[in-house]
């Protein structure tokens, strides 16, 4: 199946994303290294969290770069929740607006992408997607 270029945008924009939620698999496995966490369950708790998002991610860009639609469908959750961390990062007692920005900016035009991406992914009508 051949995909347009909306989704591969998408495929790029997710599949980068992935890769910064591998940086921080990184950055949080040099804390534990370092000795620089509370807790040594709770960080390896997190880095294994924070490594299986970073798997799916990859694994949503891989199916969306196919032009599958189980991963815009992954996509889309993924950037829904980004939202939901980037509102809590620009709220409440400790709140960073420019890092609820920094997070929210992205988010939004990969999900405007996503959304693009599975519009066009799907046949005008069953006549044209059949093959007689």
């Amino acid at each position: 199946m051949r995909t347009n270029p909306a989704a591969r945008v998408a495929a790029v924009l997710v599949g980068l994303e992935a890769l910064g939620l591998f940086a921080v698999v990184a950055w949080q496995i040099a804390a534990l290294a370092g000795g620089d966490t509370d807790s040594a369950t709770s960080a390896i708790a997190l880095i294994v969290l924070t490594a299986a998002g970073a798997v799916l991610l990859a694994a949503f860009a891989i199916a969306v770069w196919r032009g599958q639609s189980w991963g815009r469908s992954g996509g889309i959750v993924a950037q829904v929740l980004i939202l939901a961390v980037a509102l809590g990062a620009a709220m409440g007692a400790y709140a960073h607006p420019l890092t609820g920005l920094a997070l929210a900016v992205p988010a939004v035009v990969t999900l405007v992408f996503l959304v693009l991406a599975a519009r066009r992914g799907r046949p005008v009508n069953e006549e044209n997607s059949s093959s007689s």
